[in-house]
């Protein structure tokens, strides 16, 4: 990395750790002044939570405003988990409810925040670069650019990732049943989530390290498996925290709703708008796509769509 590189990377690192510490400070305030509501211990914590998410989402976009870049928002889907069980755990050990389980969330969460928001920062770099798909946006939207990037870029992910942790308050912060065997089972996916996504990141990188892959589309490891490994990480990530909720008690099962929605939203918007671009930039993705499974890793049918291919030929011939 020459040094001016360097530089624009320490220059956008620093305004995102300004961001995200005033985000910080507004979510504590807005949640503080969201405290005196006169609710169930549920609904106020989770009312509590959405208005400290708001605050802080309305602070980070002001600063995308001032970069004029949308991508100050992106390690927000990767810290706001972390915030969230902070909140819980300082309920627990208020209430001394902390128990093996709501220890073994929180850290798993940290592992999820750590693991997520390194990548972003990793390959940022700087305010020289906004996510293709903003990029996208400004050309759609024009003036609208603003406006759309609020509500589409920053808050709707903010909900979505509401939604997802609405397993850690069962998790975490509520009079539950006992540790169990569904507590593991969690754990074991938990883990297995993250670690799927680490590895599919860091095969990517090492394949895009290399030149001679410009332009190509990666076919080896996970990759071989599914065409998006770590989306899978990424989805599974939050049914393994809705697996707690369920081993915290039965009565929890609608904190499944955000594990559904973002699987939803990986499903239906994210890998459409990935294999758009892929299609239009990559040499024989038609052809990745044709042979390897979309998200759960099913195993490849290059071979298979390879000998359809030939008998096809051979039947032209």
């Amino acid at each position: 990395m020459t040094g001016d590189r360097r530089e624009q990377k320490w220059v956008g690192v620093s305004l995102s750790v300004a961001t995200y510490v005033a985000a910080l400070a507004a979510a504590l305030a807005a949640g503080w002044a969201a405290s005196g509501i006169d609710a169930g211990p549920v609904v106020h914590a989770l009312v509590v939570v959405a208005v400290a998410d708001l605050a802080a989402t309305a602070v980070v976009f002001a600063a995308s405003v001032l970069a004029d870049n949308s991508s100050v928002y992106d390690p927000y889907w990767s810290l706001q988990p972390a915030a969230i069980a902070g909140y819980y755990i300082w309920l627990a050990t208020s209430a001394s409810s902390l128990d093996l389980r709501g220890a073994l969330v929180t850290a798993l969460v940290v592992l999820y925040c750590v693991r997520l928001t390194s990548n972003f920062y990793r390959d940022w770099p700087g305010l020289t670069k906004e996510d293709f798909r903003y990029v996208g946006f400004r050309r759609r939207f024009g003036r609208l650019y603003w406006p759309v990037s609020f509500f589409g870029i920053h808050l709707f992910p903010t909900v979505m990732v509401y939604l997802g942790c609405l397993p850690l308050y069962a998790a975490i912060a509520a009079p539950v049943a006992p540790f169990g065997w569904l507590d593991v089972v969690a754990a074991v996916v938990t883990l297995g989530a993250v670690l799927l996504a680490f590895a599919a990141d860091e095969q990517l990188r090492r394949f895009r390290r290399d030149q001679r892959n410009a332009g190509l589309p990666i076919e080896d490891g996970l990759w071989s498996r599914s065409r998006h490994p770590n989306y899978l990480g990424e989805v599974s990530t939050w049914w393994g925290l809705y697996l707690f909720a369920l081993a915290a008690g039965w009565e929890w099962w609608w904190t499944g709703l955000g594990a559904t929605a973002i699987t939803l939203l990986f499903v239906f918007v994210s890998v459409p708008m990935m294999e758009r671009r892929a299609l239009a930039t990559r040499l024989g993705y038609a052809e990745y796509m044709a042979g390897t499974s979309r998200l759960l890793p099913l195993g490849s049918r290059r071979g298979s769509c390879e000998e359809s291919s030939a008998s096809a030929a051979g039947l032209e011939r």
